[in-house]
C-alpha cells in the first residue's frame, strides 16, 4: 500500500474527538485500523487503553540489529467537521478531508517509513506512537511516555517540510474580579465588577505590549490576548462578578510560575490605583514550549537528509511532553493548509517525500 492510499484510508475513518464534540467517535475505529495495517505489514503492534475508549497504538519495527531507538509521532484524533466533508476526496496534488493535513498525512508516512525502515540492515529500531487525544488534553503520549522511551524523536505534525525545533507554549488564567449586587436604580449601594475589569483589561493589553518587545529568533514574541469574558444576572442589576480568561503563549525559558508572577503584580497595580478591588487569579491549563539545539544528532541527521531549513513553528504539540521526558525531539510533516478550518487539504506529493524522508532518515540516524 502506498503513502497516498494509507493516507486517504486513514481520511475516510472519523476519529473526531469526544472530549471536544460530546458523542463523537473517537480513536477505537482508527486504532484498529492503523493496528491491522502494521500487523499486515510485518510491524509489531501494543495497543494502549489507559482511559477507556481512547487507544494509542505502538508500532514498532521487528527486523535489525541492537542501536539508537527513533519515536515517530502522529496523532489519530481530528478536531470536529465543521463544514468539511467527513470523506476525502482529491483535486491535482490535494488530498481534501478533516484531518488530512492535521495530521493524518504526517501518520501515514510515519507508519510506512516504519514499514519500509524494517529491513534486516535496520540498526536500531524504529517506533510510530500513534496517540489519542492529542487536540484536547493529550492522554495518549503522556500514556506512551510512560512505558516508552526513545534516542530521540520526530513528531510528524504539518510543518511545510522544514526542520521545526522550537515551539511555544501557553497558560489559560482565569481572572475573577467581585462586586456588589443592587438594584440597577440604586447603583451606589453595589459594586460594579464589570466596570472593575476595564483598568484589568487596560493593565492586561499593556502587558501585551510589553510581550511583544521579547524576540525568539525562530518563534517571535510571546502574546496575550482575552479569550473569554462573563458577568452579570440582568440589565437592571448592578453585576457582583465578572470572570475574564486569557491566554499566553509561552516562549523557550518562560515558566507558568513567570507568568503567574506577571498576573499577580499586574492585578497588585490594579489594586494600587484602586484599593477596593477584589480580584484574583487561578491557572486553569498550561502545557510547556519546547525547543531543541541545532547541534543535537536528529536535528542534524534530519536537516541533511531532507535539507530542509530549521525553523520554529507557531501551534503548540505534544513535542512538548516528549522533549520533556528527555528525549531531543523535532517536528517534520508534509504542507498543506486549513488546520481545524471548514476546508482542509494536503500535499500528496509532500506527504510522499515527507515518508522517504523519514524512512532514510531513520535508517541513518539509528545506524
Amino acid at each position: 500500500m502506498t503513502v497516498d492510499e494509507l493516507l486517504k484510508q486513514l481520511v475516510d475513518i472519523d476519529s473526531v474527538n469526544p472530549s471536544l464534540v460530546p458523542g463523537a467517535a473517537g480513536e477505537r475505529e482508527i486504532a484498529d485500523f492503523v493496528a491491522s495495517w502494521a500487523l499486515q505489514a510485518g510491524l509489531a503492534v501494543e495497543v494502549l487503553e489507559g482511559t477507556p475508549g481512547r487507544p494509542s497504538v505502538i508500532v514498532r519495527t521487528t527486523q535489525g540489529r541492537p542501536g539508537r531507538r527513533l519515536m515517530l509521532c502522529g496523532h489519530l484524533d481530528t478536531v470536529g467537521f465543521g463544514q468539511s466533508t467527513d470523506q476525502s476526496h482529491v483535486d491535482g496534488d490535494r488530498l481534501f478531508g478533516r484531518g488530512s493535513y492535521d495530521m493524518k498525512a504526517g501518520l501515514a508516512a510515519a507508519l510506512v517509513a516504519c514499514r519500509d525502515a524494517n529491513v534486516e540492515s535496520l540498526v536500531g529500531e524504529v517506533v510510530v506512537a500513534c496517540v489519542a487525544d492529542e487536540e484536547y488534553a493529550s492522554l495518549g503520549v503522556q500514556e506512551v511516555l510512560s512505558v516508552l522511551s526513545a534516542d530521540a524523536a520526530i513528531v510528524c505534525e504539518p510543518t511545510e517540510s522544514t526542520v521545526a525545533v522550537a515551539h511555544k507554549g501557553f497558560v489559560w488564567t482565569e481572572i475573577e474580579v467581585v462586586g456588589q449586587a443592587a438594584h440597577g436604580s440604586r447603583p451606589e449601594l453595589g459594586v460594579d465588577a464589570i466596570m472593575r475589569t476595564g483598568p484589568v483589561l487596560i493593565a492586561l493589553d499593556r502587558l501585551g505590549i510589553a510581550l511583544r518587545r521579547r524576540e525568539h529568533p525562530r518563534l517571535g514574541p510571546g502574546t496575550l490576548h482575552a479569550s473569554l469574558i462573563s458577568g452579570g444576572r440582568e440589565e437592571s442589576t448592578v453585576p457582583d462578578r465578572c470572570v475574564l480568561t486569557i491566554e499566553r503563549r509561552t516562549l523557550p525559558g518562560e515558566s507558568v510560575a513567570d507568568v503567574e508572577r506577571d498576573i499577580e503584580e499586574l492585578l497588585a497595580s490594579c489594586r494600587a490605583d484602586d484599593p477596593s478591588l477584589v480580584a484574583s487569579q487561578r491557572t486553569t491549563l498550561s502545557r510547556e514550549p519546547f525547543e531543541t539545539a541545532d547541534d543535537n544528532a536528529i536535528v542534524a541527521v534530519l536537516a541533511e537528509v531532507s535539507g530542509a531549513e530549521i525553523t520554529g513553528v507557531s501551534y503548540w504539540a505534544d513535542s512538548a511532553f516528549i522533549s520533556a521526558a528527555g528525549i531531543p525531539t523535532v517536528l517534520f510533516g508534509p504542507s498543506g493548509d486549513g488546520a481545524h478550518a471548514d476546508v482542509e487539504w494536503v500535499s500528496i506529493a509532500d506527504t510522499v517525500r515527507c515518508a522517504e524522508t523519514l524512512t532514510a532518515t531513520a535508517l541513518r540516524f539509528c545506524r
